[in-house]
């Protein structure tokens, strides 16, 4: 257990690490800005997803499991290591300026963010390895070594371990950033590119860490998989059917059966809202800090706050779940994110309004709707990990059926989590390219915000009440909904203190690991990837959450 776990939070440390200097990257490069971010999560991340993917089947096909570890992690290092020593140093000769600003001269404004993923093309590369890091590494190769050599049982008992170390990992890994950020001063008198510098020391962190990462790697691969007594060999040559439907299966599903529109209506709104409140932060960060080590130090810090908060949150999580309602607990993530959203954006919109706070306070409107932004990027990620997770698995162990959990479990996840995912983005360049920029989109930004939270809230109330009935022994009417014919089937219920709250707070878009247990079990949701893309894991003992992807 204790080399997997530091597997995890060398993953995660890395991933915190790569996921704020991407940012920092993208967002403060020439001519570029948070505007460039929807573009690169639509044009870049997913089809860098899907050729791995691909690559991934063929590498299967001809590697060993351990051999695919131990050369893709080798893979992912060398690129940033390469990055930071020679391809950044080279930008000015490998970026093409030239091509790009005629481009600019003879296309309209709001093409300037596809025009800078162009322009800096390594950047935005790095954008796209740094979120299948996720991904691939943490989703993917962790989670299908864990899952190989553990049983369910041993899940249910260090899962949660595991999840812990994650937020610790956000914590180090976000002042690592702040030390590095430090050391960059430190040595900008001397220094002709004091970030160069500083992203040295961020990829040799991640380098340093990576080392760690593949000799536990290795010492699990010696001295536990090949222990007859740690783990039973049977269990790594198990393979359990993977519940997949097509996108058309499962748009009939999710039209069939109003309890599964609902949960699927809270996956979407969640992707929706966090995307756009994400990126008009961002936006403004750079606003308030347009030196990149600046905003660095500033993301660090955010990361661990997050990570704080979070381990916080999960332990309140614990209580709210065992002492209120499903519909209580499921509500407070949209409604904390409605109330902070709005806030957010009344900052930017009508900052006047917020003057003789300012004054009061001694900050300009730019800093207190930073801060603002900040808390509510904190709000509704630590409410996601510790009850939104939480409250959906809950929301699926007591459907009426197993099959019927089976199978809309299957389209929430082909249908939801993409459209959540995806469908910020899609808005936000469609805005972009309408009104010219993100600053002249962000009115109608927040009315999305406003529908897309209420609508969550909407869902919220419908599923508790059918969740109620369930509850009460009485099946709520749903005509459609009798997917497998036998009405007398009701699942367990589930206590709500028994769902696990552990969750990493670096990922956003994955699905819990309760996706491969037995219909009448409640696996530990844990919570580990963001991140575009989708890649299948390997099959396992215990279904490893499913990649989404990167923030």
């Amino acid at each position: 257990v204790l080399p997997l776990a530091v597997i995890f939070f060398c993953v995660l440390f890395n991933y915190t690490i790569l996921r704020d200097t991407k940012d920092v990257l993208v967002v403060t490069a020439p001519k570029s800005g948070a505007e460039i971010i929807p573009f690169l999560k639509t044009y870049v991340n997913l089809p860098g997803a899907v050729g791995f993917t691909v690559l991934f089947a063929a590498l299967s096909n001809r590697f060993s499991p351990p051999q695919l570890f131990r050369g893709i992690v080798t893979a992912f290092l060398s690129f940033f290591v390469a990055f930071a020593t020679v391809l950044y140093p080279a930008r000015g000769f490998l970026h093409p300026h030239g091509l790009c600003d005629a481009l600019a001269a003879v296309l309209p404004a709001a093409f300037a963010a596809p025009i800078a993923i162009i322009r800096n093309w390594t950047f935005s590369i790095f954008y796209m390895l740094a979120e299948l890091w996720g991904s691939v590494v943490a989703s993917l190769l962790f989670w299908g070594l864990a899952n190989s050599i553990m049983t369910v049982a041993e899940a249910k008992k260090y899962y949660p371990i595991f999840g812990l170390f994650a937020n610790i990992a956000l914590i180090f890994s976000g002042q690592f950033v702040r030390f590095a950020s430090q050391l960059r001063s430190s040595a900008a008198a001397t220094v002709v590119d004091p970030w160069a510098a500083s992203l040295r020391y961020l990829v040799g962190g991640v380098a340093a860490s990576g080392a760690v990462l593949l000799a536990a790697h290795e010492y699990v691969q010696r001295r536990v998989v090949g222990n007859p007594e740690l783990v039973d060999e049977t269990q790594l040559k198990q393979a359990k059917a993977k519940n997949t439907m097509s996108v058309k299966e499962s748009f009939a599903t999710l039209a069939a059966n109003p309890y599964i529109r609902n949960l699927a209506t809270l996956v979407v709104a969640y992707g929706l809202s966090i995307n756009i409140v994400e990126v008009t932060w961002k936006a403004k960060l750079k606003e308030r800090f347009p030196d990149p080590g600046d905003y660095a130090a500033y993301m660090g810090q955010f990361s661990s706050l997050t990570g704080a908060v979070t381990f916080c949150m999960m332990l309140v999580g614990r209580f709210i779940l065992a002492k209120f309602p499903w519909g209580f607990a499921a509500a407070i993530p949209p409604v904390t994110l409605l109330a902070t959203g709005a806030l957010f954006f009344s900052l930017i919109i009508s900052p006047g309004m917020w003057a003789p706070l300012t004054a009061l306070m001694g900050l300009t409107p730019l800093t207190l709707a930073v801060v603002a932004g900040t808390a509510q990027n904190i709000a509704s990620k630590s409410t996601k990990y510790s009850l939104f997770d939480p409250c959906k698995e809950i929301a699926y162990i007591k459907m009426p059926d197993p099959e019927t959990r089976t199978k809309g479990k299957a389209a929430v996840d082909v249908i939801g989590g993409p459209l959540g995912k995806s469908g910020g983005s899609l808005l936000q360049q469609a805005l972009i390219l309408s009104f010219g920029s993100l600053a002249a989109s962000t009115p109608y930004l927040g009315g999305i915000l406003l529908v897309a939270t209420t609508t969550w809230i909407r869902a919220v109330g419908s599923l508790a009440r059918k969740i109620d009935a369930v509850d009460n022994g009485a099946h709520a009417e749903e005509p459609a909904a009798d997917v497998s014919g036998d009405d007398s089937v009701v699942a367990r219920p589930a206590d709500a203190a028994t769902v696990v709250t552990t969750v990493s707070s670096s990922f956003e878009d994955a699905a819990p690991v309760a996706n491969g247990a037995r219909p009448d079990e409640a696996l530990p949701s844990v919570e580990v990837t963001p991140v575009e893309g989708i890649i299948a894991p390997a099959e396992s003992h215990v279904k490893p959450p499913a990649a989404a992807a990167g923030s």
